[in-house]
């Protein structure tokens, strides 16, 4: 019976990883559709990499790993919020620039993929532009990009936690 719930604990806290990641991806289409702010660049690329950990939860809590699959799981988890990590740092360091040094704006996303190699899109992409230089949006004095980096750490070291509790519990 003890093993059942703590199975069951498991199930429920992989569950509560892909919750946190689908309200920060529900916030962020609240804003980007009820508050008119349109993504940039490096935000959409931020999205895939939130859709990304939150998939991973969604397969550790439906699988109920065992101590391998929660490394697995873990480490997956943490790979993909280290990406997420890198673009929302990219970001941040954009915002950061001074004003001269800021990248000219490029061409939409759906110009890029219509128009060029898809090689070349995801590589302009991932460099950001100079729309991802601007801040529409703060809170506490953080901008979206900079909370990004908060929420990919917290979700790195939750899964880096929730594999090492597996491990202890298995």
């Amino acid at each position: 019976m003890l093993g059942t719930t703590k199975r069951g604990a498991t199930r429920i806290s992989w569950a509560a990883g892909a919750v946190v990641c689908a309200a920060l991806l529900a916030y962020g289409y609240f804003l980007q559709h009820v508050q008119g702010l349109e993504p940039c660049p490096l935000c959409l690329v931020q999205r895939g990499f939130y859709y990304a950990v939150a998939t991973v939860f969604v397969l550790a809590a439906a699988q109920r790993p065992g101590r391998a699959g929660a490394a697995v799981y873990g480490v997956l988890a943490v790979l993909f919020a280290g990406g997420g990590f890198a673009a929302a740092a990219r970001q941040v360091w954009l915002q950061h620039l001074p004003a001269d040094q800021v990248p000219q704006c490029g061409p939409d996303l759906f110009f890029m993929l219509e128009n060029l190699p898809l090689a070349q899109t995801l590589k302009k992409l991932i460099a950001g532009s100079g729309e991802c230089a601007k801040v529409d949006w703060t809170f506490l004095g953080f901008s979206i990009a900079e909370w990004s980096l908060v929420w990919f750490s917290v979700l790195a070291l939750y899964a880096l936690w929730l594999a090492a509790r597996t491990s202890r519990a298995a």
